[in-house]
């Protein structure tokens, strides 16, 4: 005959959590094939002109943006990372989708930049902590990566500029590479 078995009275001691780790996000580009997404040294992925030696952001892959050329073939390059700020402006008002905004808005800072090689201008974002106060036409400015928003798997970049005096050069900002521009944690 089989003994019965009695039930172990709980112990009261505790368990051990196991700990979670969270998975890291996929870093990807919010426009997928517009810049590089080297934490280190993004930058922003041009066109150039095989006949006369154009340059265009966006790449070019229709014809030449120069009026007096009519080729059709580019190569595709990485754009001058530093340049000066020709003309700046901020967003009071929240951009219109697709356009992801924080909640709530923050208005920001947009810097038109005169890249220093190709000597073209190029609009974008700049960094979190640095307004048309801090901003002024000449000031020279590097491209950094930033994180415009972020989902349950993916934290999407965007470039953005950053003033050279508002933080080391070199790097990207926070979120990147860990470099903090001027009054928070980045961009």
């Amino acid at each position: 005959m089989a003994q019965p078995t009695t039930a172990r009275p709980a112990t009261s001691e505790p368990t051990a959590a196991k700990p979670t780790t969270a998975r890291p996000k996929t870093k990807v580009a919010a426009v997928e094939g517009w810049f590089t997404l080297d934490p280190v040294a993004p930058a922003l992925l041009g066109s150039k002109c095989r006949a006369c030696g154009t340059y265009a952001f966006p790449a070019e892959t229709l014809q030449c943006r120069n009026p007096e050329c009519q080729s059709t073939a580019f190569d595709q390059v990485e754009l001058s990372r530093r340049g000066r700020v020709w003309s700046y402006t901020d967003a009071r008002y929240q951009p219109p989708p697709p356009y992801v905004a924080t909640d709530p808005f923050e208005p920001f800072a947009l810097a038109a930049v005169e890249l220093a090689d190709e000597k073209m201008v190029v609009l974008g974002q700049v960094v979190r902590g640095v307004g048309v106060d801090d901003l002024r036409v000449g000031t020279e400015v590097e491209l950094v990566l930033d994180t415009l928003y972020e989902d349950d798997e993916h934290e999407y970049l965007v470039w953005k500029w950053r003033p050279l005096s508002a933080g080391t050069s070199g790097t990207t900002a926070a979120g990147t590479a860990g470099t903090t521009a001027p009054g928070g944690a980045g961009a």
